[in-house]
């Protein structure tokens, strides 16, 4: 696993420009773009403020803060409809907010790290460089407050592209890599010869499924 971060870039500048998720929630910081046409014309930049309302030029202040993505336009068009009658109107998302996260332990470059609204756990750990030498593969954690949000096997995403224990991040989660754990290496015979991690219970046989099986 260590080959899958030899890459790893030295700065931290992703997902700056995918589709927002439909379920992604407007926060403070986020940037909206509100377009209105007919009785009102409206064309207008707001970025949500630290109350998590946006001031729109004749409509006045509006909450957004907590709102969907996919609800987004429905709920300001309900606002502005209480002043005017016979518009129709598009809020879209410019600018999105930004999150400062920590990462500790044995990580390859731990520290403090601005991230993109968007970025998730696996995004934090490639811009952390993955675990040092000395730290885990098997048991990253994202802790949020005085919680263990999710623990992460990055042995699912290389052996079975499984990544469905990634989340999204949050302002001040902590990434904590823990030090390795037992080792056990693999040699000859096998499709994938390397020292593998142990967590667990684990036997023979999956330590060889680990190794690609037998050549």
């Amino acid at each position: 696993g260590q080959d899958l971060f030899e890459g790893a870039p030295s700065t931290f500048a992703p997902v700056e420009n995918i589709p927002v998720p439909a379920d992604y929630v407007i926060g403070p910081g986020d940037e909206l773009m509100v377009r209105a046409w007919g009785q009102i014309d409206v064309d207008y930049r707001a970025v949500v403020d630290r109350n998590g309302t946006v001031n729109i030029p004749r409509v006045g202040s509006i909450s957004v803060a907590g709102v969907k993505y996919q609800d987004i336009t429905e709920h300001v068009r309900r606002a502005v409809s209480r002043n005017f009658r016979n518009f129709d109107i598009l809020v879209t998302l410019g600018q999105l907010r930004s999150v400062q996260i920590f990462v500790v332990g044995y990580a390859r470059r731990p520290g403090s790290y601005t991230v993109s609204s968007l970025s998730t756990l696996m995004n934090a750990i490639f811009a952390a460089g993955g675990p040092s030498a000395a730290g885990s593969m098997r048991g990253i954690q994202l802790k949020r407050g005085n919680r263990t949000v999710t623990e992460l096997d990055l042995y699912d995403l290389l052996l079975t592209g499984d990544k469905s224990r990634d989340v999204a991040l949050l302002p001040g989660d902590v990434i904590y890599f823990p030090p390795i754990g037992p080792l056990a290496a693999v040699s000859g015979s096998v499709n994938q010869p390397a020292i593998f991690e142990l967590k667990g219970h684990t036997t023979l046989g999956s330590l060889v499924g680990y190794a690609g099986g037998l050549s």
